[in-house]
């Protein structure tokens, strides 16, 4: 029997197998597909964004390089600010208009504020860290029944069957653990169609670069030529079931992009909705959900895979406590408590956009306010901390305004940074103060001892293993209330 089943072996369902690998558990991944690097993985329709905190996360488990390497990325931008702030509903922001003094505790670093990549080279990293780590990738097996019981789970696919402690579905918008396992799944319908595709155009120059909002939707042209994304202000009514032909697809470009432009060919394309559904929790006993099976919503601002990537980091260590028996099973509530919130956010952040660039009255007003305000330091600073993380912050039960957020990245004097000592997947006490008392406290956490450069005041900090601030003292802290917060979220360690 394995500790764990996860089903799906995309960025999400590897992070999370690496986490539990990285805990001590035996995992097994089912993939439906027979082979990675599919076309819709690798450049450039396999493109996607990572923002600070999924940035932050593969540096904390020491896989940035690697990924940076393979995704042929190798200058780091400079460390007074962040280097890219995305867009909100097509409007692009400017990284200058950042003000990185209201960013909470944000320190400088070298890690890049957001970094596009693609899924094949995502996968490529987490699929070798697996195989590190002793994870078992079947691939080729499409998951057909998931039976639950008392003190396991039982996962079938084609004449097979695996059982396991636990299960837990990454496998997609479209989950058949969602559905087997009983999830409810609720939400609202689209307002557009989408249209991601590689074309040859006759005419490129009569599309403008980048993004471009108009009166009937917005369209994108990348660097790549040829490759485009389109939203049409259709309320979903295009049939994703049903392949879109070049008429079809010159016919919504034209449309959308109030241009002439000519398709000669279509060598690739999918459609998607902004249809946005979550299930009304993320646990029903033994199974799990993370990623896209919990929540689908329209790729607007790039959440998906960095909401995904996030489940899997605050799911993987807790479940890998309760696996060993360090933690009460109790541990994995908070998991639904944490992330179920920041699922219903990013639909409704989607939402919004949505809403703003409908092709009436309404959404052009709503857009000409945005603009103004997208022009602002307060405005970008703001949109730029929802989307990259900073502003982030679990209700943990305590007032500290630092306890729950992501934990800045400290450096000690010494040099060694906090992401340093992350990288074996335990929980790590900072004790700015070097108090023996602390040291002895720490047990079998990561305990580093020292002066920073920046300690904000603090005089101590416990952070998950996930980057979360669990517990910050000031110079005279107690030593009572940290004792109660390792308990809490570590069990018997």
């Amino acid at each position: 029997m394995y500790d764990a089943v996860v089903v799906g072996a995309g960025p999400v369902g590897l992070f999370l197998a690496c986490e539990l690998g990285l805990g001590g558990s035996s995992v097994l991944v089912l993939e439906r597909e027979p082979e990675p690097g599919s076309q819709w993985r690798t450049a450039p329709l396999g493109m996607r964004g990572l923002s600070a905190t999924s940035i932050e996360a593969f540096h904390r488990r020491g896989m940035l390089s690697p990924l940076m390497a393979t995704s042929d990325i190798h200058a780091r931008p400079s460390e007074e600010r962040p280097s890219a702030a995305g867009h909100f509903a097509g409007m692009m922001l400017d990284p200058a208009m950042i003000d990185v003094d209201a960013l909470p505790y944000w320190l400088p670093n070298s890690l890049p504020g957001g970094m596009m990549t693609n899924l094949d080279a995502i996968e490529a990293v987490l699929s070798e860290r697996a195989a590190k780590l002793g994870v078992e990738i079947r691939r080729g097996v499409e998951v057909s029944g998931v039976e639950q019981h008392e003190d396991g789970v039982v996962v079938r696919a084609g004449e097979q069957e695996y059982a396991a402690r636990w299960g837990v579905g990454c496998d997609g918008g479209r989950s058949v653990v969602r559905g087997l396992a009983g999830f409810e799944f609720v939400g609202t319908e689209p307002q557009f169609t989408g249209y991601t595709m590689l074309v040859d155009l006759a005419d490129p120059e009569k599309l403008s670069p980048g993004f471009s909002l108009t009166p009937n939707g917005m369209y994108v042209q990348m660097p790549t030529p040829g490759h485009l994304g389109v939203l049409d202000f259709d309320r979903g009514a295009f049939d994703r079931t049903q392949k879109p032909s070049l008429e079809h697809l010159q016919a919504v470009l034209r449309r959308v992009s109030g241009t002439d432009v000519t398709l000669t060919g279509v060598r690739l394309v999918s459609t998607f909705t902004d249809r946005a559904m979550q299930t009304t929790t993320y646990r029903r006993g033994r199974v799990l959900l993370a990623g896209d099976a919990a929540h689908i919503h329209s790729p607007l601002g790039g959440q998906g895979l960095n909401t995904g990537i996030s489940d899997a980091l605050n799911l993987g260590w807790k479940l890998a406590a309760v696996i060993r028996a360090e933690a009460p099973e109790a541990l994995l509530d908070s998991y639904t408590r944490e992330r179920h919130p920041v699922g219903a956010w990013v639909l409704d952040w989607t939402r919004a956009q949505a809403a703003a660039m409908r092709p009436d009255a309404h959404g052009q007003a709503v857009q000409g306010v945005l603009r103004d305000l997208l022009t602002t330091r307060d405005g970008t600073t703001y949109v730029y901390g929802k989307m990259s993380g900073a502003s982030l912050r679990y209700d943990l039960g305590d007032e500290h305004p630092l306890i729950g957020r992501y934990a800045p990245d400290f450096q000690l004097a010494n040099g060694i940074r906090l992401g340093d000592l992350m990288q074996d997947g335990g929980g790590v006490v900072l004790d700015f103060t070097a108090d023996q008392r602390l040291r002895e406290a720490a047990g079998q956490l990561h305990y580093a001892a020292g002066a920073a450069q920046e300690d904000f005041g603090l005089g101590a900090a416990l952070v998950r293993p996930d980057g979360i601030v669990a517990w910050a003292g000031d110079r005279e802290f107690s030593q009572e209330s940290f004792a109660q917060a390792k308990t809490q979220w570590f069990g018997a360690n």
